[in-house]
């Protein structure tokens, strides 16, 4: 007898092929974000396929059978480039997808090296290095948007979302990502050879944390220990010639910026002295992290 799964792969395809047989290039199937009890059931299908025209809109479902929802959505082939460029967050739906119908073998073996170009990145621990630093980016974002808010909700929303985006960008150093998305990742993380001594300890008190200020505290906390991370993977292998006449140049450029500072202080405009430093503090982080370090 087939599944309710195999029931619905038939009817698919068969909906493909007599309604919409110009208008789409393939029908995807994968498994990773179903529920452990589900995945080998055969009672949930989480099927997508990816449009040729706008007339495939017209495929698109969203249905419940006993008591299970199901999902039949559009995946473009924009955002399947994305993933291959491991420049989206589901990367699952692309590396984990099974091919079930394709319209053509060149539709099949476009699929096919998008899979192979985002295997082929995960392996690249410059991309990968790079690609982590944007979703710390959006996780201090994302903290910013908390630190002044009162909301219970939006506070333990952003960090919820702040605990998943900086594990995606350790995964990321790691040259992988969560197949199961959201499912699991502790366990997940326990199994990489490079995760920051304090983030899963960190990671699981925030979810435990009931004092919004002290749940803050501790999104900050981890953020830091990301960023030291990634610090030390970036800086640990490089090698740099150190110029002295380079330095020197800079001094010369700068060298007005510190009798402007030193007059302010000795006049007592602490204000002007304090912006004139911050100008300073910034071009001295330039010059001794990128062009000095």
């Amino acid at each position: 007898m087939k599944t309710v799964n195999e029931k619905l792969e038939q009817w698919a395809v068969k909906k493909i092929e007599t309604e919409f047989p110009d208008d789409v290039c393939l029908l995807l199937d994968h498994k990773t974000l179903r529920l452990d009890k589900d995945r080998d059931s055969g009672k949930v299908g989480l099927e997508s396929y990816v449009p040729h025209t706008t007339r495939a809109n017209g495929l698109a479902r969203t249905f419940i059978i006993d008591g299970i929802g199901y999902d039949l959505f559009p995946q473009t082939w924009e955002r399947l480039e994305k993933m291959a460029d491991v420049d989206h967050y589901n990367l699952t739906c692309l590396d984990d997808a099974v091919v079930v119908w394709a319209r053509s073998e060149a539709d099949r073996q476009r699929f096919e090296s998008l899979q192979a170009k985002l295997r082929a990145n995960l392996k690249n621990p410059a991309l990968m290095a790079e690609r982590a630093h944007k979703w710390v980016n959006t996780a201090a974002e994302l903290f910013a948007d908390m630190l002044f808010d009162e909301r219970a909700r939006i506070v333990r929303q952003n960090a919820g979302y702040i605990c998943d985006i900086l594990a995606v960008a350790i995964a990321y150093t790691n040259g992988t990502f969560f197949h199961h998305g959201q499912t699991g990742q502790l366990e997940e993380l326990r199994k990489m050879s490079a995760v920051p001594h304090d983030f899963i300890d960190v990671y699981e008190q925030i979810v435990f944390e009931n004092d919004l200020e002290a749940q803050k505290k501790l999104c900050r906390r981890l953020l830091c220990v990301v960023k030291d991370h990634l610090k030390s993977l970036t800086s640990g292998g490089q090698s740099h010639k150190r110029d002295v006449a380079e330095l020197a140049s800079w001094y010369h450029e700068l060298s007005y910026t510190w009798r402007r500072i030193s007059h302010f202080c000795e006049i007592g405009d602490a204000a002007t002295a304090y912006l004139w430093g911050c100008m300073l503090q910034e071009e001295l982080g330039f010059i001794l992290v990128v062009r000095w370090p």
